[in-house]
């Protein structure tokens, strides 16, 4: 047959040549996982004429629950666009695909691999991961040493593809692609949809609309951004607006005014829940939130040391009620603990039944007052994005907090918007909360 060719957006063109790992990251509509398809394709043409073997591939999420949600229809989409069947050597079944001189695509999950089972790829030429963001650790432990072939008399050697749209930074295949440093052999691209000279006219609609209705959703949906809000969030509203009304930028400390320091207690052990405290100043009507820190497993003066540290170390410590409550082993408390390393501290009473819902009242009270260090709360403000209520689908009814990573700095946050609001002499209205439901 005549040489194929292949239409590329010149963001991809990186991609094209030989490297030991090909990343693709950015929002919908950038034709990430059609570029993918393609080279595929492309390589399964060439494999048999550069390595006289057929082209052993396997195409892998996390969680493979049918094909359908897998690669192989984009590849056979590929195929039957570029007229490519059994006389170029393309062979389409059920959960295969053949491929030219005895290759073979494949599509797998990598939660259904064990340590052993993960050995049956070692001979794979590429490994095309869709969806990279959801691979756990443990999955990309497995799949990065397996995928290992290599032919030094030919100068070639396997591949492991990633295409995904960033959820967190700290997402595995964020930590490895997009880190300070890249794994030798490494080449990867941002590509969204205003990269791709083909986006259908039906997409920029969504587009449009997405824009329209969910601002605070667009940056990651459709931009490629870290998703700083997930649909349904206690605050997501209330910090789309805060970056439009430029809440969100460069703070520095009020050397006048005092400095205060919010916490959310943890404790000690790789299993503990983490610690998370906010340092505010209240200056007039204003809440000015200079920085955001977050630790899991680390003892009291760890803590301390950090505050100190950063300068903190004149904060008021304000705690919540269980800062006062004595470790069932040491016999201390963080409030005791506090006032003999030197801080002033004050406890909260107990807010009783309800606690969780008081505090998200009250943070949607005063955020319209906050303002944001950029830098300094960045990790602070993705907790309080990601905050959300738990869904029992089946009958649509709310649950309450969902008490998952994010929890610990929105409760610290909701600790202070309750003490802004207490120090104020405002009480927050809890009428409005008696069939209290998230708008999704």
């Amino acid at each position: 047959m005549s040489a194929l060719e292949i239409e590329t957006a010149a963001v991809f063109e990186p991609l094209l040549r030989p490297a030991r790992y090909k990343g693709a990251h950015g929002g919908r509509g950038s034709g990430k996982s059609h570029f993918f398809a393609s080279l595929a394709v492309e390589d399964a043409l060439a494999f048999p004429g550069e390595a006289g073997d057929g082209l052993r591939m396997v195409c892998i999420r996390e969680v493979q629950k049918s094909l359908k949600h897998s690669a192989k229809s984009l590849i056979e989409s590929t195929l039957t666009k570029y007229g490519l069947g059994e006389a170029q050597g393309f062979r389409v079944f059920k959960e295969v695909i053949e491929t030219p001189k005895g290759g073979l695509i494949i599509f797998q999950g990598m939660q259904d691999h064990t340590a052993d089972s993960i050995k049956s790829l070692e001979g794979f030429h590429r490994a095309w991961v869709e969806e990279a963001q959801s691979l756990s650790p443990r999955s990309l432990e497995l799949l990065t040493p397996t995928i290992r072939w290599e032919d030094k008399q030919r100068g070639l050697q396997s591949e492991l593809w990633f295409g995904w749209n960033p959820r967190r930074k700290t997402d595995p295949v964020d930590t490895m692609l997009r880190g300070p440093t890249l794994p030798t052999g490494a080449v990867v691209v941002r590509a969204n949809w205003s990269d791709n000279p083909w986006f259908p006219s039906v997409l920029e609609q969504e587009r449009q609309d997405c824009l329209r209705r969910n601002p605070d959703q667009y940056p990651h949906i459709w931009e490629g951004e870290y998703a700083t809000a997930i649909s349904g969030a206690y605050y997501a509203q209330a910090l789309a607006e805060a970056k439009l009304q430029g809440r969100i930028g460069n703070l520095s400390a009020d050397p006048l005014m005092t400095l205060r320091a919010y916490w959310d207690i943890g404790g000690t052990g790789a299993k503990a829940d983490a610690c998370a405290i906010w340092i505010v100043q209240f200056v007039g009507r204003e809440v000015r939130i200079l920085r955001y820190y977050e630790a899991v497993g680390q003892p009291l003066a760890t803590h301390v040391e950090w505050l100190r540290r950063n300068g903190y170390g004149s904060a008021l410590c304000i705690l919540p009620h269980d800062g006062a409550a004595h470790d069932k082993v040491y016999k201390t408390s963080y409030e005791s603990a506090l006032r003999a390393a030197g801080f002033e501290v004050r406890v909260l009473p107990n807010m009783g039944a309800g606690a969780a819902m008081t505090r998200i009242e009250a943070g949607r009270r005063v955020f319209p007052s906050c303002w944001f260090d950029e830098r300094g709360t960045e990790a602070g403000r993705d907790a309080l994005g990601w905050y959300h209520e738990r869904r029992d689908e089946s009958r649509s009814i709310g649950l309450g907090p969902d008490h998952d990573w994010s929890s610990h700095g929105a409760d610290a946050f909701g600790l202070m918007a309750v003490d802004y609001l207490n120090t104020n002499h405002e009480t927050p209205d809890l009428s409005a909360l008696e069939h209290y439901s998230v708008d999704y």
